[in-house]
């Protein structure tokens, strides 16, 4: 366990365990803003702008959503994006999910949002990072949430049309901190993308990237030393290499870790058998996030509650480290982090005595 972790955690009733998890100021840092996107503002939004659903009613949508893999998860998620057409959308979109964020104590949101999602169906790229942006504005101000925008290259997609988007958006920099992978991972490896990395780079982007969920280990490693990322996004195959664990390790270096999206996705059979234990035992830096929480069924609260209650074996003393990498990982500026673990820390000392 993370030698931060306060000395002597009591073990916690399950009731206290859940306000303590609901209280602890936290990070999610793996949150694709469209895979926030409910049926019911799905439909809203297709009234308000004129688009035909395949699905009769909110009901046969969600019925909708039993996934085998990533790729049938992905087919439902860019339907539902279809509906996304102007600034407002994109602004009633994420401040769905910041209202939500907020009452699950996220302090700290980076937001990955798909632009060729939208602008290869002709959505101009100031509609998207524009509605976005004004949503984090206000969040902060009205919320007290700290968030920001991570533009993500769908891999599925030529790296030509990676280069063509991050030169779409430069024009937006202001309001994006960084460039991340995510889309159809099985048969598209980082080193697709080494270029546009390399030159998102040269733009002072942070690099994130989707490895190890359906692809393997040696994924992780690519994104390590092709693309140089700063975190990896999921991850959880990661055990499968002893090297690339004490890689991970040594570098502390931060996985953001979906539990329910896994599950949902069949990367594991059931939470029981999550493999999050193991790699807070292998002291890597694990930070729980929601994924897609409109589809994979629960926001960043209910991926704490459900794992918790599933994997007895973690208690305060994993709550603490899961938060407080959280906050450590995230592309805060260093005052609010060191300002967020002082409220860790206090979270703590009145809830898990």
């Amino acid at each position: 366990m993370n030698p931060s972790v306060p000395a002597a955690l009591p073990i916690l009733s399950r009731e206290k365990l859940h306000a303590l998890l609901r209280a602890m100021p936290k990070a999610e840092l793996h949150i694709h803003i469209e895979g926030s996107l409910e049926p019911e503002l799905i439909f809203a939004l297709a009234r308000r702008n004129g688009v035909a659903l395949a699905y009769p009613s909110v009901q046969a949508l969600r019925e909708a959503y039993a996934f085998t893999n990533l790729q049938s998860f992905l087919d439902i998620y860019y339907a539902g994006a279809s509906v996304l057409l102007h600034e407002q959308d994109f602004f009633d979109m994420a401040w769905a999910y910041f209202v939500r964020a907020q009452a699950d104590g996220v302090v700290r949101a980076e937001l990955f949002f798909d632009p060729q999602t939208h602008t290869d169906r002709g959505v101009p790229m100031a509609a998207v990072v524009q509605g976005l942006a004004r949503a984090c504005r206000q969040a902060h101000s009205e919320l007290g949430i700290s968030a920001a925008l991570i533009l993500c290259f769908l891999r599925h997609l030529s790296e030509d049309a990676a280069f063509v988007t991050l030169e779409q958006a430069l024009p937006y920099r202001e309001h994006i901190i960084g460039v991340g992978l995510d889309s159809s991972e099985k048969g598209h490896p980082p080193e697709k993308f080494a270029r546009v990395f390399a030159r998102a780079a040269e733009h002072g982007l942070h690099l994130v990237a989707h490895a190890g969920e359906e692809g393997p280990p040696a994924y992780i490693w690519s994104a390590l030393d092709v693309l140089k990322v700063q975190r990896i996004d999921h991850g959880v195959r990661c055990l499968e290499d002893t090297s690339l664990v004490q890689r991970l390790a040594a570098d502390n270096m931060p996985l953001t870790v979906c539990p329910l999206s896994n599950v949902k996705l069949c990367v594991f059979p059931a939470l029981a058998q999550h493999n999050l234990p193991a790699l807070l035992d292998a002291g890597l830096c694990v930070t729980l996030n929601s994924d897609d929480p409109a589809y994979f069924g629960g926001y960043l609260l209910e991926n704490f509650v459900q794992t918790f209650d599933a994997l007895p074996q973690l208690g305060a003393p994993a709550a603490y480290t899961l938060a407080r990498n959280s906050l450590q990982a995230s592309f805060a500026p260093a005052q609010d982090k060191t300002r967020w673990l002082a409220a860790l820390d206090d979270t703590f000392a009145r809830l898990a005595a």
